[in-house]
């Protein structure tokens, strides 16, 4: 698994770096796309295998072709319709709709090489369900996503696991996608909804304007809280930590001369709530100097994320994702909080030493 994960985070480098170069849908098949299910375990030149421009007829449309079908004993498991990585892929959908219900295959994905999207039958056998049950970009890969795409490896490829987790997880994303919006913006309906278990009145229409912005900073303030929560439990983890390193570096006669301060260590806090999810909090650590503030992985100093800065006149980070000083990132922050702003970009650092 482990090599596996470091074969599509070198993928997803190499799509990033090729992606400006790439203007057409055969060079993207070519340089991304074949490369992804190479890692999967296929033997992209093996037409038995997989096949290229597989023959798909489409009612009285003859000789209709899609990109790619993965074979098993000869039949279609899997078929794979590409678009240039320019396109945007909900525009045809449609296409590898009529596709599937005119195969034996039991899985549809749709790609540009950026982006995937995962189709089944859950709806009705042999017909292609409209949305996918699972999408992910290779170039915002997270934990979760690895493991569903490590199912689809020609070596423990399971027709019948993956479809019976097909339907929770399908369901589970299309929850998220719903929750997700209705926190940012609530609609009529499920203020409505709400209010209806917090307030026994008519639910008139001034009702609802009433609640709305009630009700938005309500689910604002729950993921604050728990994001204060996680932060309190890891500045106690980071305390108890920093006592330990104390206690082993006491008879070191240069650690008098370096203080720790609250802003370095809640800065040291924010980067551990960042990081949770792709990187243990155990992995992570800091060593403190005179200059700077280093917060490094597997307390290896090859392997620092980024240094802090606190200066008179601005406070400042630089990560560690270019090999010169003057090719690296650098960030300037008020409060260490404001560090969760930078997030995407302190992750894509921390992908380079995982």
């Amino acid at each position: 698994m482990e090599k596996f994960t470091e074969q599509l985070k070198m993928l997803a480098k190499r799509v990033e770096t090729l992606q400006p170069s790439i203007t057409t849908e055969e060079a993207t098949k070519t340089a991304i796309v074949m490369p992804f299910f190479q890692i999967l375990g296929y033997d992209v030149f093996n037409p038995t295998e997989f096949n290229p421009e597989f023959t798909a007829d489409v009612g009285i449309k003859k000789g209709e072709k899609v990109d790619f079908a993965i074979l098993l004993d000869g039949h279609p498991v899997i078929l794979i319709e590409c678009k240039s990585i320019s396109q945007v892929l909900t525009k045809h959908d449609s296409q590898l709709f009529r596709y599937f219900g005119t195969t034996t295959s039991k899985f549809g994905i749709l790609t540009n090489g950026i982006e995937y999207k995962f189709f089944t039958d859950l709806e009705e056998p042999n017909k292609m369900d409209t949305t996918p049950f699972f999408t992910f970009k290779i170039t915002e890969l997270k934990d979760i996503h690895i493991n569903e795409i490590y199912k689809f490896r020609k070596e423990s490829f399971d027709v019948d696991k993956i479809t019976s987790n097909a339907s929770e997880l399908k369901y589970l994303n299309a929850l998220k996608v719903f929750l997700s919006k209705q926190f940012d913006d609530p609609s009529e309906y499920f203020v409505r909804f709400l209010a209806g278990e917090i307030y026994d009145g008519i639910k008139t229409k001034s009702t609802i304007e009433k609640f709305t912005p009630i009700i938005k900073r309500g689910l604002k303030q729950i993921v604050n809280e728990q994001v204060n929560d996680k932060l309190s439990a890891a500045l106690k983890s980071t305390t108890e930590h920093k006592n330990v390193v104390e206690e082993k570096l006491e008879k070191i006669p240069e650690v008098p001369e370096i203080v720790t301060t609250d802003e370095e260590l809640e800065s040291y806090t924010v980067a551990k709530v960042i990081l949770n999810g792709i990187i243990s909090p155990e992995r992570i650590f800091y060593r403190d100097n005179k200059s700077y503030f280093n917060i490094l992985i597997d307390d290896n100093i090859r392997k620092w994320l980024m240094r802090v800065f606190f200066e008179r006149n601005r406070n400042f980070i630089v990560l560690n994702d270019a090999p010169n000083d003057k090719d690296r990132t650098v960030i300037e922050f008020e409060r260490p909080i404001d560090l969760l702003e930078s997030k995407s970009l302190i992750l894509k650092t921390a992908e380079l030493f995982k």
